[in-house]
């Protein structure tokens, strides 16, 4: 298994857009992933417009397809980056069940 954190740091007044834009994303990851074990999205407590997304992939090429499909270059490239003041991704392999 593979999990792929990404730390989104919002700019002001664009929380809301990205909140609607990661169910949306959800959603689509729900119809058409199998290779997705699980899809979380956290907010910071001490920071709301910190985003932490928690992303669990059967496998490696699991976790690159993801980034290939239209519907991730739509939400994720296409609307939520440039929403963005950054974003900081970790990769993590399991090393135990």
């Amino acid at each position: 298994m593979i999990l792929m954190t990404a730390r989104y740091f919002i700019k002001d007044g664009h929380r809301d857009q990205v909140l609607a834009d990661l169910k949306e994303m959800a959603q689509e990851i729900k119809k058409s992933e199998p290779g997705c074990i699980s899809y979380q999205v956290w907010e910071s407590n001490e920071h709301p417009n910190q985003f932490l997304l928690c992303e669990v992939y059967v496998d490696e090429p699991a976790a690159d397809a993801h980034r290939r499909t239209p519907h991730f270059e739509r939400i994720i490239s296409g609307r939520i980056v440039p929403q963005l003041e950054k974003r900081e991704r970790e990769f993590f392999s399991n090393l135990i069940d």
